[in-house]
């Protein structure tokens, strides 16, 4: 196997340390060319010494300063912006994983897709608000993508070799989070402990609480739309509780496709490194009972309300999905700092995005990163200032 040239742009979150755990026992077979983070610059450090990295980039300034001084008598080069991407990269490298999370990794994906032959991209946000911009630079660099999430990955996987115009309709499939059983009347009181308990991934505090409201699903839909060129109308929701099925493909000739694998990020992670004939994954077996019992339905409207989102989505990709993802962040900070209830989140964000001063938004297009960065930073003060004067900030 040829060395692969690789970057890991967010290598000391979950997703950067799955991919380099997949990659650890073949360290031989890839030459890690850039590692990066904000702050945490003790695991970046250590990354870099356990895979012999030569380039770092991490941009907050504070630990820029100690990660620069600790480096002093090693070979590695340590840098504060993603400006400094032609110093490190002199020709195209084989592989990308972006893994920054928030509006913050938009930046550093659309930049580092001139330097990659193939980028996989785990940012949400990045797809949901700059995806205009992410395919312009991924066709005029002829640079190929793969999505991360699970369910995206499986449509990817799942469409490959087909047209999608004989798509009739794709499914992606939600857990329900955990709150599927919870009686409607007790949703008033739940609290930070309750939204955090996701009862089959572990992961960090914003997306576990996005995933109890249901607006993650609602993301991945937006995704889904951008990355295959879908219309909404193609694109349903299914709640499975188990989270075994992360896709379903309904084509015009009366096949369908299940895409079916373990509650694990290992599986889409490895295969966006490693094709069919490189290496094979070790997996569990294939789950009888669970098939058996996939327990499909249909979404409730009135245990996840925020899905009525659905129904006031512009048809092309404009810069209304920005408000969204920057109105839901605050709000979600606000009930993660216990200023707000659960059942504020879906309220308040279905009120603030109808207001005169973002609805306009649904008819203007990004033309560049800098207009999805300074309308995510106009929209936070606004709901901040919006929820100040109701005594909630």
């Amino acid at each position: 196997m040829k060395k692969k040239n690789i970057a890991i742009i967010g290598s000391t979150g979950s997703i950067g340390k799955t991919l380099l755990k997949i990659i650890s026992s073949e360290k031989k077979n890839f030459n890690i060319c850039l590692l990066t983070a904000h702050k945490d610059y003790k695991t970046l450090l250590y990354q870099a010494k356990i895979f012999n990295a030569k380039n770092l980039i991490i941009t907050d300034h504070h630990s820029f300063k100690i990660l620069k001084e600790k480096t002093k008598k090693l070979k590695i080069n340590v840098y504060n912006s993603y400006e400094k991407l032609n110093k490190i990269f002199q020709n195209k490298i084989d592989y990308t994983m972006s893994s920054i999370t928030g509006i913050d990794g938009l930046y550093p994906t659309v930049k580092i897709i001139k330097f990659t032959k193939k980028i996989a991209i785990a940012n949400k946000e990045s797809i949901i608000c700059g995806w205009t911009i992410i395919n312009k630079e991924l066709k005029k660099n002829k640079t190929e993508f793969i999505p991360v999430d699970s369910e995206h990955f499986s449509l990817w996987y799942g469409i490959k070799g087909n047209n999608k115009n004989n798509i009739e309709k794709i499914y992606l499939t939600a857990s329900g989070g955990p709150f599927y059983k919870l009686p409607l009347k007790n949703f008033k009181n739940v609290n930070i402990k309750n939204a955090l308990k996701h009862p089959n991934w572990k992961m960090g505090k914003k997306i576990s609480v996005d995933s109890a409201t249901m607006i993650n699903k609602i993301y991945e839909v937006i995704e889904a739309k951008n990355i295959f060129d879908i219309p909404y109308k193609k694109i349903d929701i299914l709640v499975h509780p188990k989270s075994y099925v992360h896709a379903i493909l309904k084509f015009n000739n009366g096949l369908i496709k299940i895409i079916a694998h373990d509650t694990t990020m290992q599986i889409p992670i490895f295969n966006t490194i490693y094709s069919n004939t490189e290496r094979t994954i070790t997996s569990d077996k294939l789950n009888i009972k669970l098939l058996n019992n996939l327990n499909l339905s249909k979404v409730d409207k009135k245990r996840y309300p925020i899905t009525k989102l659905l129904k006031i989505l512009p048809k092309e990709h404009t810069l209304f999905d920005t408000v969204i993802v920057s109105t839901n962040d605050i709000l979600v900070e606000l009930f993660l700092k216990k200023r707000i209830r659960f059942i504020d989140i879906e309220k308040k964000l279905l009120q603030i995005i109808k207001s005169k001063a973002f609805v306009k938004y649904k008819k203007i297009y990004p033309s560049n990163i800098k207009d999805i960065i300074n309308l995510n930073k106009y929209v936070r003060l606004k709901v901040l200032e919006n929820m100040y004067k109701s005594g909630h900030a």
